[in-house]
């Protein structure tokens, strides 16, 4: 018989599931980050219990066991850093800025607790690679562009 028409099993089919990545560099983290991610842990520790005594299918619990090797991983590793003191753009700073004749604020926070739509951002972004180190009254290269970012307010987080 041709192995064309052989099958094993269906998994020889599945996609293959991989560890969650781990952003390079260090684990900045925030105070409010670092709670995050203890909450976060002690959720998927919870939920692993539960679907151990519910009797959940092995495909659930591999899936919740790859998360928590991941937060675990996060927990294990981050630096929390001490609050910044505002004089100049750094990690833990909330930035207002002018870029493209438009305002907007952001935070500059750790890879875990980055959310861009909440208007927190990663410090290992490009926008605020570009805005750490400006001062209220700065003007800071962006996108290929010489002074595309005016710093208008710097504050801690």
């Amino acid at each position: 018989m041709s192995v064309a028409f052989r099958r094993e099993s269906d998994d020889e089919h599945l996609e293959p599931k991989f560890e969650l990545p781990i952003p390079p560099g260090p684990n900045l983290v925030t105070e409010r980050g670092a709670a995050l991610i203890a909450a976060r842990v002690a959720e998927l520790e919870a939920a692993i219990e539960a679907a151990v005594t519910a009797k959940a299918t092995e495909e659930q619990l591999k899936s919740l066991k790859r998360d928590l090797r991941y937060w675990t991983t996060r927990h294990a590793t981050m630096e929390i850093q001490p609050p910044a003191d505002g004089d100049e753009a750094a990690f833990g700073t909330r930035v207002r800025y002018r870029l493209n004749g438009q305002e907007k604020a952001v935070a500059i926070v750790g890879d875990d607790e980055a959310d861009p739509a909440a208007g927190l951002i990663s410090f290992s972004s490009p926008l605020a690679r570009a805005l750490i180190g400006a001062g209220e009254g700065d003007f800071a290269d962006f996108a290929g562009k010489a002074d595309a970012i005016e710093v208008l307010e710097v504050r801690p987080v």
